[in-house]
This record gives structure tokens, sequence and C-alpha cells, in this order.
């Protein structure tokens, strides 16, 4: 399984960047679909996700409002667009697909994540 994410940047306060991420390797729609963020010297952390079909989404309170995480079951493809953009935003994001099939909880944590995407940069100006 291949998770390719791009989309990343600099981007002023108050500014939107949407990052994509293309997978490859498995039954894309089976399986929900995470984002995780690193910011320099701490863990990663859980920041969105969506289901297997996309009928439900999760997010980090500090996000909600601002983030929309979306997906297409036959691009095998899920997005993250970011609105409203704060300094501590600023992270590496990485796409993540989750290991339970066909997953109907709403609990995403980094252990249950078996692939992950390169990471992609994103640095927010104050």
């Amino acid at each position: 399984v291949q998770l390719q994410a791009s989309g990343g940047g600099l981007v002023q306060a108050g500014g939107s960047l949407t990052l994509s991420c293309a997978a490859s390797g498995r039954t894309f729609s089976a399986y929900a679909m995470g984002w995780f963020r690193q910011a320099p010297g701490k863990e990663r952390v859980f920041v969105a996700a969506i289901n297997w079909n996309g009928g439900n989404t999760y997010y980090t309170d500090s996000v909600k409002g601002r983030f929309t995480i979306s997906r297409d079951n036959l691009k095998n493809t899920v997005s993250l667009q970011m609105n409203s953009l704060k300094p501590e935003d600023t992270a590496v994001y990485y796409c993540a697909s989750d290991r339970r099939a066909y997953y109907s909880g709403s609990y995403f944590a980094a252990k249950d994540m078996d692939y992950w995407g390169q990471g992609t940069q994103v640095t927010v100006s104050s």
C-alpha cells in the first residue's frame, strides 16, 4: 500500500490550503482514512478522519469548523481542506489508512493506522 500526500506549503494566518492523499495497493473504499500532524518536538496527533464510505467525519476540537476532510472512493483519494489557518497549525501533516476494514466506530489513533504517507509540511506565518 502506498499513500502519497501533497499540497502543503507556506501560508499567512487566515489563509487556506488543501492537502491531498492518493492511495494505491488495496481496496481503498474498505478503510477509514485519517490525517495526523506532528509539530517540531511534539508527538504525532490526530487531526481528522473519515469513515470508509465517507458518511461520517471526525475532527479534533482545535480544527472543528475550520478543516474539512473528504474522500473520493472512485479516485482513491482523501483531502483535507484547511481554512482560517493559524500559526499553531504549523506541522508536518500525514495521511494514514486505518487497519480496521469497515470500521464503524469514532476513535482514531496513530496505533490504529497501518499505512502512512510521507508527510507534507504546512507552515502558517503570523
